[in-house]
């Protein structure tokens, strides 16, 4: 008897912090990956041998996720290397600036929510394409990575990224009413305030403490602990959830 087939998962932003921590976790869990990546070469090289240490297959694609041409790229590189797609995660997110609405570049509003949400449609796109049995798949596994400012709203601080972050949530409802039908089951997970880079990148390093104090538990989460939701949410143990949005946020 042959050998089941991994599951061959793409990672959005699969170089640092959550995307990282995600990337080790499915491979641990047997998936075969391709690790996205924009900027950061050395990132993504060093999540790479990571995941390879794990003794799955795994490859780094460079792609701009909110450009169409370079998400069908990322795509067609993954089959070609990996086989068909059976899951998708859609990390790949960026909040440039931290501040009121009303002193942020618009250049940088548009460039958030074309990274935070329309990204996540475009890549949505072509996994249900791979992955719907009405198209020829063997169905999959749709998980968005959303955030607690989804429905707290981030005044102050990224009115932008929290609108775009509801719009993923919205887009997860009405995805997993579309192609549940066709194998497909799409979800989401909304971290609250976690330990990495991303704040800093906005110029407010000290948010993950300050916020930390307002949480019922206390304290920032950690990449690992948004990694075992998501690792949950694309297995059999989830095979009856579609459409949810899981809160992983501290109690925030």
């Amino acid at each position: 008897m042959s050998a089941p087939a991994r599951p061959v998962t793409v990672i959005t932003g699969a170089g640092r912090g959550i995307g990282a921590a995600i990337a080790l976790r499915l491979a641990d869990a047997g998936h075969d990956l391709a690790l996205n990546f924009h900027h950061d070469h050395a990132a993504a090289e060093r999540s790479l041998e990571a995941v390879l240490s794990k003794g799955g297959r795994a490859i780094t694609v460079r792609a701009d996720v909110g450009v169409d041409a370079e998400v069908d790229w990322l795509f067609r590189e993954t089959e070609q290397e990996l086989g068909r797609i059976s899951g998708l995660v859609n990390n790949a997110g960026m909040i440039a600036q931290a501040g009121d609405l009303a002193d942020t570049p618009p250049e940088v509003i548009r460039r958030g929510i074309e990274v935070n949400l329309t990204a996540v449609v475009l890549c949505s796109r072509l996994a249900v394409r791979s992955m719907s049995t009405r198209r020829g798949g063997a169905g999959g596994a749709i998980v968005n990575i959303s955030s607690a400012a989804a429905t707290i709203g981030s005044a102050h601080e990224y009115v932008y990224y929290a609108a775009a972050k509801a719009g993923v949530d919205a887009f997860t409802a009405g995805l997993a009413k579309e192609v549940g039908p066709d194998g497909v089951r799409v979800n989401a997970v909304a971290p609250g305030t976690v330990r990495t880079d991303l704040h800093a990148a906005a110029g407010n390093a000290g948010r993950p403490d300050r916020i930390a104090a307002q949480a019922p538990l206390r304290r920032t989460g950690e990449p690992a602990e948004i990694a075992a939701a998501v690792e949950w949410l694309l297995g059999p143990e989830a095979s009856y959830v579609t459409g949810a949005v899981l809160r992983v946020a501290g109690g925030l």
